[in-house]
């Protein structure tokens, strides 16, 4: 008899909880990605054994480098599963409740037994079903949002690492440019001397001028160690094995008016990410007044009473009855955290447009100090020291003085290239904010 009960009661219930709890459509994968990542949720590499990547022994330049950071930095390849695990998030957030079995036995004498069989099925009342799946949704949008935002930072980051390995490199050949012109300021001195025209003191001030500047020449062989370093870590590699960067070190092409770039501000991944967290924190405000909404638990089954010789048709329904809990504490606290997440998208939009300002003045006055260094300084300095030579050699000037529009033309050209890095490093501060005029291409 139970045989023939069962199915019925399984019918019934399930034909129940079709017409109660209607279907909603699976939700779609995460929003498409650009092509022009090289890492997406949609294009991850296999899990990491370890073995990070190493660069091939040619010059690097600057689009090289992008694709070997995008493609193998850790960090953004982290946040790229991370959109992928929100998929099991958005799947469970569908599922319904599992119907239950139970079976109850009244008597252990087989006599006067009664033997009940029940299926029971929860019905979810108040559209918990769907602010789940919204909820998953827009945090799985959270998660792409946060994604953009690292992979922009990434390029802005891999640029100002780049341009600073040509900034050291820049430094390099000036430092050896100025032990060239030690050496041959020491050749002189010495030659004068030996022929009597002057003191042997000043080719000791010339030696000690040359290993000065000797000492400056392996500062900057350190520095451009740390340099490319630092560059190739951004990819994995700490033992770079690039030859040289290749590149112009004076780019001001992202350097837009002010006004432009502030424009772009509530469009940077940032921003659209706070956005985001306030739709989201709004859809768990409808979650928790959803599940405020107290469901119902339908149950049909069958009893077998052995003393009687009866089976019986069980139908039967339970309902809580929300007196004390409905949750209005959970719905409180939903409704202050939207407040919050409004808040933070205040302070957010102050802070970068802060950041964005600050960095464009120092763009801005390094851009200027550039120029200046370009069209008087430098050129003034080349000349002096090359008049102060020449004048030297044919007597007419002293050693010091030689001495002295050297210092001046090396400082020079370091004062250039610490502009032209101030420079690269805060234009790389504001693309790291508002991205540049290739991001929407």
């Amino acid at each position: 008899m139970f045989s023939k009960l069962l199915p019925l009661a399984v019918g019934c219930v399930w034909a129940v909880v079709v017409h109660a709890q209607p279907t909603t459509p699976a939700p779609t994968s995460g929003q498409p990605f650009s092509p022009r990542y090289a890492i997406s949720p949609d294009n991850l590499p296999a899990a990491s054994t370890g073995a990070g990547f190493v660069e091939p022994v040619t010059p690097l330049s600057l689009s090289q480098a992008i694709e070997y950071v995008l493609t193998n930095n850790a960090s953004l390849t982290v946040l790229a599963r991370e959109v992928r695990a929100r998929d099991g998030d958005r799947l469970q957030s569908s599922l319904r409740p599992n119907p239950e079995l139970g079976m109850r036995v009244e008597d252990l004498r087989d006599r006067n037994r009664t033997t009940t069989l029940e299926l029971s099925q929860l019905i979810e009342r108040g559209g918990k079903r769907e602010a789940r799946i919204s909820v998953a949704e827009l945090g799985q949008s959270v998660a792409t949002q946060e994604f953009l935002a690292r992979e922009r930072a990434l390029r802005a980051e891999i640029e100002a690492a780049f341009r600073g390995v040509l900034a050291a490199q820049e430094s390099q050949r000036l430092a050896q440019g100025s032990l060239d012109l030690a050496e041959r300021v020491s050749d002189i001195a010495g030659r004068r001397v030996r022929a009597g025209k002057v003191s042997p003191v000043e080719e000791t001030r010339a030696q000690l001028a040359q290993a000065a500047v000797r000492a400056e020449l392996s500062a900057a062989n350190g520095a451009l160690a740390v340099a490319r370093s630092r560059l190739s870590a951004l990819w994995g590699n700490a033992m770079p094995r690039f030859e040289y960067a290749t590149g112009s070190l004076n780019d001001e092409s992202g350097l837009r008016p002010l006004p432009d770039m502030l424009s772009g501000l509530d469009d940077s991944p940032l921003m659209e990410r706070a956005r985001t967290e306030i739709s989201r924190r709004r859809a768990v405000v409808d979650l928790e007044r959803s599940r405020g909404v107290q469901d119902v638990r339908l149950s049909v089954g069958a009893a077998r009473n052995n003393e009687l010789g009866l089976t019986q048709v069980l139908f039967g329904f339970s309902i809580p009855l929300a007196i004390n809990d409905r949750n209005q504490g959970a719905q409180l606290e939903a409704l202050r955290r939207a407040d919050q997440a409004q808040d933070e998208l205040m302070a957010l939009r102050a802070q970068l447009s802060e950041g964005l300002v600050r960095a464009y003045e120092r763009a801005s006055t390094a851009k200027g100090l550039v120029r200046t260094l370009e069209l008087d300084i430098l050129p003034g300095a080349q000349s002096a020291y090359g008049a102060a030579t020449i004048g030297f050699e044919l007597g007419k000037f002293t050693l010091l003085e030689v001495l002295d529009a050297q210092r001046t033309l090396f400082q020079a050209r370091s004062q250039y290239v610490r502009a032209l890095t101030e420079m690269n490093e805060a234009i790389a501060t504001m693309r790291s904010i508002v991205g540049d005029r290739k991001d929407g291409e």
